[in-house]
């Protein structure tokens, strides 16, 4: 059963910027040959969408462990997580950053939420995770912790 999941594609801002390629490689391509040029505006801005899509990494909450991207971690060792939004989430991913951290972060996506870890035998403080929805990641993450804490 999963408890959580969000894929972390890109917005539609990102989408729009992927576009701007499309006149670019007609441009780059154009004095060269005109069907190149035309698939180039085609392909490039596709194929640079498809790539941002199919990187987007994955956080969920699934038998009582959390994935973020290719890291996973047993809820259990897990403390109470905070979520950020606006000027908060952008110093969570600054200036209050501790380089220790392990990150999630996509620049598509303001709210973040700062998960710490309770495990004295890793080095990494706290994770912090991109989300859309931090409330509900932050609520899924107590749900798992409680029933992880349940089921000792």
């Amino acid at each position: 059963m999963t408890d959580y999941r969000e894929r972390l594609v890109p917005g539609t801002g990102t989408v729009i910027v992927c576009l701007v390629l499309a006149p670019l490689a007609l441009l780059v391509l154009l004095p060269i040959t005109l069907a190149g040029a035309i698939a180039a505006a085609i392909v490039v801005p596709l194929l640079a969408i498809a790539a941002l899509v199919a990187g987007a990494p994955v956080v969920a909450i699934q038998d009582g462990e959390l994935r973020a991207g290719r890291a996973h971690i047993d809820v259990a060792l897990t403390g109470p997580a905070e979520a950020f939004r606006g000027v908060d989430a952008t110093a969570a991913r600054g200036v209050d950053l501790d380089a220790r951290a392990w990150t999630v972060v996509r620049g598509w996506i303001d709210p973040v939420v700062r998960i710490p870890l309770s495990d004295p035998d890793d080095p990494v403080p706290y994770w912090l995770v991109s989300t859309r929805r931090p409330e509900r990641l932050v609520a899924a993450l107590d749900e798992a912790r409680l029933t992880a804490a349940k089921g000792r």
